[in-house]
């Protein structure tokens, strides 16, 4: 009986400690935009806000283009997120379904490209944007995110795509069905945890994607977010609460859309990883 209740309390106690590591620095992040400035620059930590203001939050918004900034983050991300799913479950079902030559080194190709790192090509990029003159435009941000997004996304629906039974596929082309009309009808309702999944990714990445943007866009009303937080400076240094604030505004879409699709990711990535 000391034996199996030491076997379940190790276990739940490194799961308590790993929660706490993780959770921690969110808590403080959300607790520090609520702190007044005393509090946050006290040399003697503050653990709760005790007298809790909106004072940075204030400051976090009132900050220039601000409004311009989620426009543009939002539209952004969300085309690149769409395009990627567009073209990943094209070319998933064809890799999944259909036997060509050359097969093999189009997935070796595309397992390369999610593990080499985008930034050895920054100069490349800048370059070939500059020429076409497309700097400082919304465009080319939403086409190298989701660029970024693509490989990960293929492989990942690929892997769905092939768990679903061709006797499924088969029947409703049978019944008169062509292979577009079996795909969509019959397969596609099918990928919802797929493409829960990797939508996901895809806006965490291209949502959160900084140096790019950087480089790429130097007119502030064609800026996305990432760089708004960068700038809440004073003539003493950093605004830390105001800081934290635009943090924690920043991070509640992902976290929103992270619970909302929580139980349908965590199947979908876990079915892309493990068949086909």
């Amino acid at each position: 009986m000391k034996r199996s209740l030491a076997g379940r309390l190790w276990p739940n106690a490194t799961a308590v400690v790993l929660f706490a590591a993780f959770v921690f620095p969110v808590y403080w992040m959300f607790s520090t935009a609520f702190k007044p400035t005393s509090d946050i620059i006290s040399e003697d930590p503050v653990w709760f806000p005790t007298n809790a203001t909106f004072e940075h939050f204030k400051t976090a918004t009132d900050a220039e283009n601000f409004w311009t900034l989620v426009r543009n983050s939002l539209t952004v991300t969300v085309s690149a997120v769409a395009l990627s799913l567009v073209l990943a479950l094209l070319a998933s079902f064809a890799l999944a379904r259909m036997r060509f030559k050359g097969r093999r080194g189009f997935l070796v190709t595309f397992m390369i490209a999610q593990m080499a790192p985008w930034e050895v090509m920054v100069i490349a990029i800048y370059m070939i944007i500059r020429d076409g003159e497309m700097l400082n435009s919304l465009v080319p941000l939403t086409l190298f995110y989701m660029v970024m997004v693509l490989p990960f996304t293929i492989l990942t629906l690929r892997s769905y795509v092939a768990a679903v039974p061709k006797e499924l596929e088969e029947s409703a082309m049978v019944d008169g069905c062509t292979r577009p009309q079996a795909f969509i009808r019959v397969i596609f309702p099918l990928l919802a945890p797929g493409l829960m999944a990797t939508s996901l990714f895809g806006f965490i990445t291209a949502w959160n994607e900084f140096p790019l943007v950087l480089i790429l866009n130097k007119d502030p009303e064609a800026q996305t977010l990432p760089l708004w937080l960068s700038k809440f400076q004073t003539n003493f240094g950093d605004d830390w609460g105001a800081t934290m604030a635009a943090a924690s505004l920043f991070a509640i879409p992902i976290l929103l859309l992270f619970l909302f699709l929580q139980r349908k990711a965590v199947g979908g990535l876990t079915s892309g990883a493990v068949k086909g």
